[in-house]
């Protein structure tokens, strides 16, 4: 199977912080992969890295058999990145921050279709800041889609989300992921990790605890349920902010 994203020996340190100590990971295309781990493991440092937006201090990595560094432009045509914390000016409207998002690439998806699909379709003509916390938090991802990205990462995807928006959302991914969309996403939700994860990592303190599918990691666990094994290889007391 074509292999999608690929890390080996990712280092990342700040200070005497190791933020990254030796991750190694693929993806394949069309493949669904957890990033998962406490506050502090080291999952958004990790997916900078893999992305080009901080330099690793050791690793090769590898988007689609681009460089991310030195290839950007062309990952940037084929990538879509939805993360938690981002914020946009007040007076825009959806549509208008869909049609300029769109208008950074050569070939985007209808961003009407899209708002359809997550359920904004009413919402188009209001202002961003006007919408709740979970319609930004879908809104977010769409703009994530409208590049008709071949991988996506997708940070906390459904927080602040209800049950129906969350199951909603994941099935138009599930959908996605059929058509060969490759994705990266990190949750604290253990029941949306088991159904959209074919497999998952789990980090603690920058370093991989476990790293395989759900099944194995409950299987290689004292527990038998997901949730409790997860606790376990991640060690969630830790409250440090995330690197």
């Amino acid at each position: 199977m074509e292999t999608a994203i690929e890390v080996s020996d990712l280092h990342k340190s700040y200070g005497s912080i190791k933020a990254v100590n030796g991750i190694s990971l693929t993806v394949s295309r069309g493949e669904v992969l957890g990033l998962l781990g406490a506050n502090g493991a080291g999952k958004s440092t990790t997916i900078e890295c893999i992305l080009g937006i901080r330099h690793p201090d050791r690793g090769k990595i590898s988007i689609l058999n681009m460089d991310p560094y030195k290839e950007r432009k062309k990952i940037f045509e084929k990538v879509g990145v939805q993360f938690q914390e981002i914020s946009y000016q007040d007076k825009i409207k959806v549509s208008e921050l869909c049609q300029v998002t769109s208008s950074f690439y050569k070939n985007p998806a209808e961003y009407a279709e899209l708002l359809n699909q997550f359920g904004l379709n009413d919402k188009q003509h209001s202002y961003v800041a006007e919408l709740s916390g979970g319609q930004k938090q879908r809104l977010f991802i769409v703009l994530s889609l409208i590049p008709k990205p071949d991988v996506v990462f997708l940070d906390e995807l459904t927080t602040g989300l209800d049950p129906k928006a969350r199951r909603m959302v994941w099935k138009s991914l599930t959908d996605l992921k059929k058509k060969g969309l490759t994705i990266l996403l990190t949750s604290h939700f253990c029941d949306e990790v088991e159904v959209l994860c074919d497999r998952i990592m789990i980090l603690k303190k920058g370093a991989v605890t476990f790293y395989g599918t759900v099944s194995e990691a409950i299987s290689k666990s004292p527990f038998n349920q997901f949730e409790n094994a997860y606790l376990w290889y991640a060690d969630e007391e830790e409250e440090n902010e995330d690197l």
